[in-house]
Protein backbone atom coordinates (compact mmCIF):
# COMPACT_ATOMS: atom_id res chain seq x y z
CA UNK A 1 0.00 0.00 0.00
CA UNK A 2 2.87 2.44 1.43
CA UNK A 3 4.66 1.37 -1.88
CA UNK A 4 1.71 2.13 -4.59
CA UNK A 5 0.96 5.46 -3.01
CA UNK A 6 4.79 6.19 -3.22
CA UNK A 7 4.31 5.74 -7.04
CA UNK A 8 1.14 7.65 -6.63
CA UNK A 9 3.05 10.69 -5.33
CA UNK A 10 5.74 10.40 -8.50
CA UNK A 11 4.10 10.29 -11.10
CA UNK A 12 1.61 13.58 -9.26
CA UNK A 13 4.24 15.18 -8.69
CA UNK A 14 6.39 14.61 -12.55
CA UNK A 15 2.66 15.87 -14.05
CA UNK A 16 2.42 18.97 -11.90
CA UNK A 17 6.61 19.95 -12.51
CA UNK A 18 6.21 19.24 -16.56
CA UNK A 19 7.84 22.38 -17.81
CA UNK A 20 6.44 22.20 -21.79
CA UNK A 21 2.62 22.98 -22.61
CA UNK A 22 1.28 22.04 -25.77
CA UNK A 23 -1.81 22.80 -27.37
CA UNK A 24 -3.15 21.89 -31.03
CA UNK A 25 -6.06 22.19 -32.69
CA UNK A 26 -7.70 19.30 -35.60
CA UNK A 27 -9.85 19.29 -38.46
CA UNK A 28 -10.48 16.17 -39.96
CA UNK A 29 -13.62 12.93 -40.64
CA UNK A 30 -14.84 10.93 -38.15
CA UNK A 31 -17.07 7.79 -39.35
CA UNK A 32 -19.45 6.76 -36.47
CA UNK A 33 -21.58 3.47 -36.90
CA UNK A 34 -24.88 5.31 -35.64
CA UNK A 35 -24.58 8.10 -38.54
CA UNK A 36 -22.86 8.69 -41.49
CA UNK A 37 -19.38 10.32 -41.73
CA UNK A 38 -19.03 13.82 -41.52
CA UNK A 39 -16.44 16.69 -40.49
CA UNK A 40 -15.31 17.04 -36.64
CA UNK A 41 -13.32 20.10 -35.07
CA UNK A 42 -11.22 19.47 -31.77
CA UNK A 43 -8.82 20.95 -29.16
CA UNK A 44 -6.24 20.02 -26.37
CA UNK A 45 -4.49 21.61 -23.95
CA UNK A 46 -1.58 19.62 -22.00
CA UNK A 47 2.15 19.14 -20.67
CA UNK A 48 5.02 17.46 -21.56
CA UNK A 49 6.66 14.80 -18.73
CA UNK A 50 9.47 14.38 -20.79
CA UNK A 51 11.07 15.27 -24.27
CA UNK A 52 8.97 12.41 -25.25
CA UNK A 53 5.62 11.79 -23.28
CA UNK A 54 3.11 13.94 -22.73
CA UNK A 55 -0.34 14.33 -21.31
CA UNK A 56 -3.68 16.50 -22.53
CA UNK A 57 -7.13 17.26 -21.92
CA UNK A 58 -9.19 17.38 -25.58
CA UNK A 59 -12.68 18.83 -26.26
CA UNK A 60 -14.45 17.74 -29.62
CA UNK A 61 -16.94 18.28 -31.30
CA UNK A 62 -19.39 16.98 -34.33
CA UNK A 63 -22.83 17.47 -35.54
CA UNK A 64 -24.60 15.41 -38.23
CA UNK A 65 -28.57 15.23 -39.15
CA UNK A 66 -29.66 12.14 -40.45
CA UNK A 67 -32.53 9.64 -40.14
CA UNK A 68 -32.27 6.41 -37.65
CA UNK A 69 -32.54 3.70 -39.77
CA UNK A 70 -32.87 1.26 -36.87
CA UNK A 71 -35.88 3.36 -35.51
CA UNK A 72 -37.54 3.25 -38.85
CA UNK A 73 -37.54 -0.08 -38.82
CA UNK A 74 -38.88 -0.79 -35.13
CA UNK A 75 -41.55 1.64 -36.04
CA UNK A 76 -42.64 0.21 -39.38
CA UNK A 77 -42.51 -2.74 -37.35
CA UNK A 78 -44.70 -1.95 -34.62
CA UNK A 79 -46.95 0.72 -36.12
CA UNK A 80 -47.40 -1.48 -39.55
CA UNK A 81 -49.97 1.09 -40.80
CA UNK A 82 -47.51 4.23 -41.54
CA UNK A 83 -44.71 2.28 -42.98
CA UNK A 84 -42.56 4.31 -45.37
CA UNK A 85 -42.15 8.10 -45.52
CA UNK A 86 -43.56 9.08 -42.20
CA UNK A 87 -41.85 6.87 -39.55
CA UNK A 88 -38.62 8.32 -41.47
CA UNK A 89 -39.83 12.19 -40.67
CA UNK A 90 -40.52 10.43 -37.47
CA UNK A 91 -37.09 8.76 -37.24
CA UNK A 92 -34.82 12.68 -38.31
CA UNK A 93 -32.54 13.11 -36.21
CA UNK A 94 -30.11 16.00 -35.01
CA UNK A 95 -27.05 15.28 -32.83
CA UNK A 96 -24.61 17.38 -31.55
CA UNK A 97 -21.86 15.16 -30.14
CA UNK A 98 -19.35 16.25 -27.26
CA UNK A 99 -16.36 13.76 -26.23
CA UNK A 100 -13.97 15.47 -23.34
CA UNK A 101 -11.05 12.88 -22.81
CA UNK A 102 -7.78 12.80 -21.04
CA UNK A 103 -5.01 11.38 -23.15
CA UNK A 104 -1.36 10.27 -23.03
CA UNK A 105 1.18 10.99 -26.19
CA UNK A 106 4.59 8.54 -26.58
CA UNK A 107 6.76 9.92 -29.44
CA UNK A 108 9.23 8.18 -31.22
CA UNK A 109 11.72 9.93 -33.28
CA UNK A 110 12.27 9.33 -36.84
CA UNK A 111 15.07 12.52 -37.79
CA UNK A 112 15.62 15.30 -36.40
CA UNK A 113 12.59 16.74 -37.55
CA UNK A 114 9.98 14.51 -37.57
CA UNK A 115 8.01 11.65 -35.12
CA UNK A 116 5.78 8.56 -35.18
CA UNK A 117 3.30 8.63 -31.98
CA UNK A 118 0.93 6.63 -29.99
CA UNK A 119 -1.85 8.07 -28.18
CA UNK A 120 -4.92 6.81 -26.39
CA UNK A 121 -7.27 8.23 -24.06
CA UNK A 122 -10.29 8.22 -21.42
CA UNK A 123 -13.25 10.31 -20.89
CA UNK A 124 -16.88 10.67 -20.83
CA UNK A 125 -19.45 11.98 -23.85
CA UNK A 126 -22.46 14.14 -23.95
CA UNK A 127 -24.71 14.06 -26.83
CA UNK A 128 -27.37 16.60 -27.17
CA UNK A 129 -29.98 15.04 -29.43
CA UNK A 130 -32.85 17.14 -31.69
CA UNK A 131 -35.66 14.37 -32.80
CA UNK A 132 -38.95 14.26 -34.04
CA UNK A 133 -42.41 14.33 -31.77
CA UNK A 134 -44.32 11.07 -32.96
CA UNK A 135 -47.44 12.79 -33.32
CA UNK A 136 -46.50 15.95 -35.02
CA UNK A 137 -43.31 15.20 -37.01
CA UNK A 138 -42.64 18.87 -37.65
CA UNK A 139 -42.40 19.72 -34.06
CA UNK A 140 -38.48 18.97 -32.42
CA UNK A 141 -37.98 17.05 -28.73
CA UNK A 142 -34.57 17.54 -26.95
CA UNK A 143 -33.10 14.82 -24.85
CA UNK A 144 -29.07 14.65 -23.53
CA UNK A 145 -27.63 10.98 -23.39
CA UNK A 146 -24.38 10.29 -21.90
CA UNK A 147 -21.40 7.40 -22.21
CA UNK A 148 -17.76 6.83 -21.10
CA UNK A 149 -15.30 6.37 -23.67
CA UNK A 150 -12.03 5.41 -24.77
CA UNK A 151 -9.52 6.17 -27.91
CA UNK A 152 -6.71 4.53 -29.12
CA UNK A 153 -4.95 5.99 -32.37
CA UNK A 154 -1.25 6.36 -34.05
CA UNK A 155 0.00 9.83 -36.03
CA UNK A 156 2.96 11.46 -37.02
CA UNK A 157 4.42 14.74 -36.84
CA UNK A 158 6.70 17.53 -38.63
CA UNK A 159 8.44 20.24 -36.91
CA UNK A 160 7.71 23.72 -38.76
CA UNK A 161 9.52 25.61 -36.22
CA UNK A 162 11.47 25.42 -32.72
CA UNK A 163 7.98 25.69 -31.25
CA UNK A 164 5.55 24.27 -33.46
CA UNK A 165 4.54 21.22 -35.57
CA UNK A 166 2.16 19.96 -37.92
CA UNK A 167 0.64 16.47 -37.61
CA UNK A 168 -1.62 13.90 -38.94
CA UNK A 169 -3.61 10.72 -36.87
CA UNK A 170 -5.87 8.25 -37.46
CA UNK A 171 -7.87 7.27 -34.27
CA UNK A 172 -10.54 4.63 -33.25
CA UNK A 173 -12.73 6.12 -31.03
CA UNK A 174 -15.49 4.06 -29.06
CA UNK A 175 -18.58 5.41 -26.95
CA UNK A 176 -22.72 3.89 -27.17
CA UNK A 177 -24.79 6.71 -25.34
CA UNK A 178 -28.17 5.47 -25.19
CA UNK A 179 -31.73 7.25 -24.29
CA UNK A 180 -35.49 6.04 -24.27
CA UNK A 181 -37.77 7.38 -26.67
CA UNK A 182 -41.18 7.57 -25.65
CA UNK A 183 -44.35 7.11 -27.40
CA UNK A 184 -47.52 8.38 -26.34
CA UNK A 185 -50.45 7.50 -28.67
CA UNK A 186 -54.33 8.26 -27.43
CA UNK A 187 -55.35 6.30 -30.57
CA UNK A 188 -55.43 2.99 -31.18
CA UNK A 189 -51.94 1.49 -30.41
CA UNK A 190 -50.87 1.84 -26.33
CA UNK A 191 -47.95 4.04 -25.15
CA UNK A 192 -44.55 2.48 -25.90
CA UNK A 193 -41.10 3.18 -24.89
CA UNK A 194 -38.15 2.44 -27.70
CA UNK A 195 -34.51 2.02 -26.75
CA UNK A 196 -32.49 4.33 -28.38
CA UNK A 197 -28.47 3.63 -28.60
CA UNK A 198 -26.27 5.90 -30.50
CA UNK A 199 -23.24 4.24 -31.28
CA UNK A 200 -20.45 6.66 -31.60
CA UNK A 201 -17.82 3.96 -32.15
CA UNK A 202 -15.88 4.63 -35.18
CA UNK A 203 -12.85 5.87 -37.48
CA UNK A 204 -11.31 9.78 -37.07
CA UNK A 205 -8.94 10.84 -39.85
CA UNK A 206 -7.56 14.51 -38.86
CA UNK A 207 -5.02 16.65 -39.29
CA UNK A 208 -3.55 19.57 -37.21
CA UNK A 209 -1.21 22.36 -35.89
CA UNK A 210 0.10 21.77 -31.99
CA UNK A 211 1.93 24.63 -30.93
CA UNK A 212 4.34 24.53 -28.01
CA UNK A 213 5.36 27.10 -25.20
Amino acid sequence: MKKSFLILFFLITSIASAQWGTSSIKLGYFNPSATDGGFIIGFDAGKFIDRNFSWNVSFDWFHKNYVDKRLVAELDNYYTGTIGTLNELRATTNIHDFPVMLNVIAKFSINPRAQFYLTGGIGAEVLLINYRNFLNPEEDEFEAAFDFNWRLGLGASLAVGPRSEVFSELTYHNSNPGSQYEVEDSGIYPARVFERSYDMSGLMARIGFRFFY
